[in-house]
């Protein structure tokens, strides 16, 4: 019998409320330290823990099957891979922000600067969408500092609360994207894989029903 290999990241953000939702879906596995593979009890799939990044390629080339991700992973990496089903947690933008004692707001201070970003294929199609021109600087990890160190004039980031920006005496200017955790599959599934699909999101349709429920009930 066919398996899905659902992809989810190995640690970070998006790792606890991804297991959270498939152990709400009834998904029973137990975690061993450091495994990077999981066998599921009582359905037919593994899990398979993966650096976030990757994720997008190995679901391209069919490596695996399904995968919980950010969306706006997928818009940086452009890959041919099909979202299925938002899931609501996770939510952030990708942002553009500069230091708080900069008091323009529009986008046109971009103009000529410097920009750091970990995003910089979505930062360069905002910025050839609206005609700007600025010097990107690819980084990865810490990218609040670049303006403090003198490497930029600004940043583009994952925002959720601010709280970080605020910490690193910048503030956001410009909304670039809006993103949340969803989830995507491969376009290499056989139908097998894609009945054992159908279940699955039944069961997770199901769970966020019931959230946006209680979440509904709890603001009467």
């Amino acid at each position: 019998m066919s398996k899905l290999k659902i992809a989810v990241q190995k640690s970070g953000r998006l790792n606890e409320d991804s297991l959270k939702l498939l152990k709400d879906c009834g998904i029973a596995f137990n975690n061993g330290k450091d495994q990077l593979k999981v066998t599921v009890d009582n359905f037919p799939m593994e899990i398979l823990y993966l650096r976030n990044s990757d994720i997008p390629q190995y679901l391209e080339d069919g490596t695996v099957d399904i995968a919980i991700v950010g969306e706006n992973l997928l818009i940086e990496k452009q890959k041919q891979v099909e979202i299925v089903e938002k899931l609501g947690f996770s939510k952030c933008r990708v942002s553009l922000a500069v230091p708080k004692e900069i008091e323009d707001n529009s986008l046109a201070y971009f103009n000529g600067k410097k920009i750091a970003t970990s995003y910089p294929v979505t930062l360069q199609q905002f910025l050839d969408e609206n005609n700007i021109t600025a010097e990107i600087h690819t980084i990865s990890g810490s990218v609040e500092i670049a303006p403090n160190i003198g490497l930029a004039d600004g940043i583009c980031d994952i925002v959720s609360s601010g709280s970080t920006l605020f910490k690193n005496g910048l503030r956001e200017t410009q909304v670039i994207l809006k993103s949340e955790a969803v989830l995507v599959k491969s376009l290499q599934l056989n139908a097998e894989q894609e009945s054992i699909l159908e279940k699955l999101l039944f069961r997770m349709k199901a769970v966020l029903r019931a959230k946006n429920s209680k979440y509904i009930l709890m603001n009467v």
